[in-house]
């Protein structure tokens, strides 16, 4: 028998790894992704009570589809209507379950790659609004909670619990197929399944909320998802983007932490711990996009950024003029309060923290930078190189003020206590 901390560690270990892939197999059985992510929510349950009674089982992540599939079955026998639909998935996890627990995990993993695909595109059906497509993809396949999708998208907390739960009622009225489309279809689902993958890197690489600001375990999620989509779609110059940009970004990862788990920024990290296998599969890629017919989108450009830094040996070697310039090709093709917060930086770096301190000023007011605590910190940082040190702190304390990252938090309040 486990210790009940224990056993509630093992349980909130396995629900992280496991928790996309069990409500995805469940949706290609049910048909149904909010009954899949109930009968999920069931198993978590279960093993809650369960496991620290009887101990952690030796194949916990079968325990839980299994688990899973028996409460479907019991649905589907009680179940008045849709019987005939319900019965033939009953019948179908009736023969899944009379394998042993090392036969399940078997057929699981020849099974999970292409549930979890199907469940994503499945999420980004042309029936959602381009917002619910997102919110649902990261809620069911990121694993993010309503609050880290509503940061995500700048937006409150009950407009993404509205767009999840319209999303899931329109997906089962329109009976969605849970398969991963083919020729033009997959192409009009491409975008929107792209930038699912970059949202989910994002809150990995930098954590919105909670107590560490890196979440590896995204970051790795998205980079398995972007080379999928990458090697399904080889003509489309934005799925060798995208995973050109995660996999630069994600060679720094070893060097944005220091020993007790403190952000290290950009500029101060120790280069020397950049994976440069990641670099080059990254630059590879890149170079991919670069040679197809159609030119770089946002995602191509946003690598080809990423892709300077990964060149400059030393912080002081970056190529600042270069990566502004990118930037206005980028406002240009996909103009958004974020990408001038980002150039910004990049014009104050190339060419003096006044010149970018202008650019703030443009989008200062802007409805959806209001409460984003990067607009503060960004324009901290200019004052401070520009020794007004007192106006300085008080932007980094109003950033630390604005984030629900806490290792971010303390790295801005050290920063204001630097800059007073």
């Amino acid at each position: 028998m486990a210790a009940p901390a224990e056993a509630r560690a093992a349980v909130e270990a396995v629900w992280r790894i496991e928790s996309a892939r069990l409500v995805a197999g469940l949706a290609r059985l049910v048909r149904d992704v909010g009954l899949a992510e109930d009968l999920a929510q069931d198993a978590l349950l279960a093993a809650l009570e369960r496991w620290p009674r009887d101990g952690v089982p030796d194949n916990p992540g079968g325990w839980l589809m299994a688990t899973a599939k028996n409460r479907a079955i019991d649905l589907a026998r009680r179940a008045s209507t849709y019987r005939r639909k319900r019965e033939e998935v009953a019948h179908e996890l009736g023969i899944m379950l009379a394998m042993d627990g090392a036969d399940l995990a078997a057929q699981a993993d020849d099974e999970v790659e292409d549930d979890l695909l199907a469940l994503m595109f499945t999420c980004c059906h042309p029936a959602l609004p381009t917002e619910a497509r997102v919110a649902l993809t990261l809620r069911l396949l990121g694993g993010l909670t309503t609050a880290e999708i509503a940061r995500a998208f700048l937006v409150g907390e009950p407009t993404v619990a509205q767009r999840l739960t319209r999303a899931k009622r329109t997906l089962r009225e329109v009976r969605a197929d849970f398969e991963v489309p083919v020729g033009s279809a997959l192409r009009a689902r491409l975008p929107d399944v792209l930038e699912v993958v970059y949202l989910v890197f994002n809150e990995g690489y930098a954590a919105s909320s909670g107590e560490r600001w890196v979440r590896t375990e995204l970051c790795e999620e998205a980079l398995r998802l972007g080379r999928i989509l990458a090697a399904l779609a080889p003509r489309e110059p934005e799925a060798h983007g995208l995973i050109a940009l995660l996999e630069i970004q994600a060679s720094r990862l070893g060097a944005r932490l220091g020993p007790g788990g403190e952000p290290i920024l950009l500029l101060d990290q120790d280069r020397s711990r950049w994976d440069p296998l990641l670099i080059v599969r990254g630059v590879a890629a890149l170079r991919r996009a670069e040679e197809l017919p159609d030119p770089l989108g946002p995602y191509g450009l946003q690598a080809a950024i990423a892709a300077c830094h990964a060149r400059a040996l030393e912080a002081e070697d970056t190529d600042w003029v270069r990566i502004a310039a990118l930037y206005q090709a980028l406002a240009a093709l996909s103009p958004s309060p974020i990408v001038e917060l980002n150039r910004a930086v990049a014009v104050g770096m190339a060419f003096g923290p006044e010149a970018g301190l202008a650019l703030l000023e443009r989008i200062a007011t802007d409805p959806a930078l209001r409460d984003y605590h990067l607009l503060p910190s960004v324009r901290g940082d200019l004052l401070a190189r520009l020794g007004r040190d007192a106006e300085a702190a008080a932007e980094f304390r109003r950033a630390a003020d604005l984030t629900d990252n806490a290792p971010e938090r303390a790295l801005l309040l050290r920063r204001a206590g630097v800059a007073r």
